[in-house]
Order: structure tokens, then C-alpha cells, then sequence
């Protein structure tokens, strides 16, 4: 909800309005494939905004109601581990809950994903658990057919 207050009380750095537009227009694959799913409040009702400025970072998906920050991590990730771990320090500190996934499972699995972000604590009402990075293992398998 963009109305909330927490919404319009994160800090914003105009600087990257021009950069987080950009980002929205060329739009990644993985990320166009979680977009259709989060869109027009598929999820829960939620409403979701993509590519959403927060202090001097760009979050790729943000649910004001929820408090929460979805992050897709695809090869531009690879060894920013503690660049990831910082940001999701300065998220947190600003109380919201930072839920990552690998662009690999939302390419190959959006049902998985999407299955376990319909059940995720942080977006279900239920306090968050510690530790909000998924392991690949913990995303639900497409039902294969014999």
C-alpha cells in the first residue's frame, strides 16, 4: 500500500530515479517472470513495486504492507556476497524483512517460487524467522511427469 506511512518514510536518493526507470524498462528476464506473478496483487493482494528506491539502493520488489524487500540474484551477484550482506544489514536496520532468490529458480521453477512466497512468513502476516535468504533446496519442484 503506498499510502502506508512507512512507505513515504524510507529514505530516497532522487539521484537514482533516472537509473531505477532504466532498470524498469529493460526489465531482466528472471525479473519480467516474478513481475507477472507479483503484479495487479496476485500474491495475497499486495501490492508490489518494482525496481523501488531505498536510501541509495534500488530493491528489485518492495510490499510497503508487508515491510518487505524481494531480491532476485542472478550472475551480477556472484562474489558480492558481503556488498549483499551490507545492504541487506541497512534494509534490515530499517525494519524491513530482505527475502532473496536465484534467478535460476524463477527462470526454471516460478511455480516453486511463487508457491513458497505465498507461504513466506513475511508475506503471510506471520512474524518473520531469522535468516530470510532461501536456500535453493528449500524451493518447492515443479511436479514432473513420467
Amino acid at each position: 500500500m503506498r499510502k502506508t506511512k512507512h512507505y513515504k518514510s524510507l529514505p530516497f536518493n532522487p539521484a537514482l530515479r533516472d537509473k531505477a526507470k532504466a532498470l524498469r524498462k529493460a526489465g531482466m528476464l528472471h525479473e519480467t517472470f516474478l513481475w507477472l506473478e507479483l503484479k495487479g496483487k496476485k500474491l495475497h493482494g499486495l501490492d508490489f513495486d518494482r525496481q523501488k528506491i531505498i536510501g541509495n539502493y534500488i530493491v528489485d520488489f518492495y510490499c510497503a504492507e508487508k515491510t518487505t524487500v524481494i531480491e532476485v540474484d542472478g550472475s551480477s551477484h556472484d562474489g558480492k556476497q558481503l556488498e549483499d550482506a551490507n545492504r541487506d544489514a541497512y534494509l534490515n536496520g530499517l525494519g524491513l524483512t530482505v527475502v532473496r532468490l536465484l534467478a535460476i529458480d524463477v527462470l526454471q521453477n516460478i511455480e516453486g517460487v511463487v508457491a513458497f512466497l505465498r507461504d513466506h512468513p513475511a508475506l503471510t502476516g506471520t512474524p518473520p524467522e531469522e535468516g530470510n535468504i532461501i536456500p535453493h533446496d528449500l524451493i518447492p519442484l515443479k511436479p514432473t511427469t513420467g
